[in-house]
């Protein structure tokens, strides 16, 4: 399986590349060329997996150059030795009309552990499988959530050092004493005066400067991401909406077969792509809702198709909802149009203008 980019520029890479690349060189986003099918068999059989063993059969479906001895060895280092305080990992909160998938059981409690404890370990491994020698520098910009757990993730880990930006006035107390008083030698954290997208703006804006770019490369060092525009950010979450599935087969509450619904609090779409990625795969889902803040430009875009990020920006008691510039939606749209030029062009005018149209169908 190869990874091309959303806006066309005929680029392709192994997942190992997309990876540590983080973005492609055009400023379009690295998505599978084939998206990977699974039957209900292979479903039925997460149900007696762990959960790191049900990662393992997930990931081995994308990271197709990865060998299975280092998924698994990924994946042990990610979720095993005591970081998260539930062997399950994502324990399944069944309830009498719904349940909840708890994703906070990780070092820094935030969801974010569930892919930044894993996105170090694969792209640690994929340094060594390219044999790349530039020290590779993580850019992230955050609203909160991610920092920290970013931080916490690639805490010491070899050939790799870590920046993250984050609004200055845009954090909870909490997120930012997490982040300012982080441990590890490789780490550094920046306030931006400005909200989140001032932040991935800037970050874009860095990964898309071709003459710095190369002066970095002349010293050593590469730019990567840990924002969820990287694969590596994006696929671990993938795993979790199979085990949920898995684990209400399990439990008896579903059979082989039925549909599901997963709404999921949405700020750069991320966490939701991963689902529509599921069921693209054919897992049996029913519906994704994309739960808003009253920073509700989702909200309007699917019920309009117009994309519009020129709105008054809220300061709410979610930071990391508070964002207009949803920078995975460019992946749907991708997958949705299979038209990468139309792609390319409604994120020029996203950027020049602030808004896209895609139509009302």
């Amino acid at each position: 399986m190869n990874y091309i980019s959303t806006r066309g520029n005929n680029q392709k890479m192994t997942s190992a590349q997309a990876i540590i690349a983080g973005l492609a060189d055009d400023g379009g986003l690295f998505v599978p060329d084939e998206l990977p099918q699974v039957d209900m068999e292979f479903i039925k059989g997460l149900t007696k997996l762990s959960y790191q063993e049900r990662a393992a059969r997930v990931l081995g479906c994308f990271l197709t150059d990865y060998t299975d001895e280092e998924i698994k060895g990924c994946v042990e280092r990610a979720y095993g030795g005591g970081k998260f305080d539930d062997a399950a990992v994502a324990p399944l909160n069944i309830m009498e009309d719904v349940s909840v998938l708890e994703l906070w059981h990780g070092p820094t409690s935030a969801f974010k552990d569930m892919a930044l404890q894993l996105l170090p370990q694969l792209l640690s491994t994929a340094l060594k499988k390219t044999g790349e020698k530039n020290q590779v520098l993580i850019l992230v910009a955050t609203s909160g959530d991610t920092g920290k757990a970013a931080l916490e993730g690639f805490r010491d880990v070899e050939q790799t050092k870590i920046i993250v930006f984050y609004p200055e006035n845009g954090v909870s107390r909490i997120q930012k004493l997490q982040m300012v008083t982080q441990q590890g030698e490789n780490v550094a954290v920046t306030a931006v005066k400005g909200n989140f997208d001032d932040a991935q703006s800037g970050v874009k804006a860095i990964f898309s400067d071709r003459e710095f770019n190369a002066k970095l490369n002349e010293a050593g060092v590469s730019l990567s991401s840990a924002n969820s525009i990287n694969w590596g950010r994006l696929v671990p979450q993938i795993v979790y909406y199979f085990s949920a599935y898995a684990d209400l087969l399990k439990a008896g509450v579903i059979r082989a077969g039925d549909e599901i619904s997963f709404t999921v609090p949405t700020g750069n779409f991320g966490d939701i792509l991963a689902g529509y990625y599921a069921l693209r795969m054919g897992l049996p889902v029913k519906k994704l809702i994309c739960a808003s803040n009253t920073n509700n430009v989702l909200t309007d875009f699917l019920t309009t198709g117009v994309y519009d990020r020129n709105r008054d920006f809220f300061k709410t008691i979610s930071p990391s909802m508070d964002i207009l510039i949803s920078s995975n939606l460019e992946r749907l749209l991708y997958h949705v149009t299979n038209d990468a030029a139309q792609v390319a062009e409604w994120m020029k005018s996203l950027a020049e203008t602030g808004r896209y149209d895609v139509g009302a169908d």
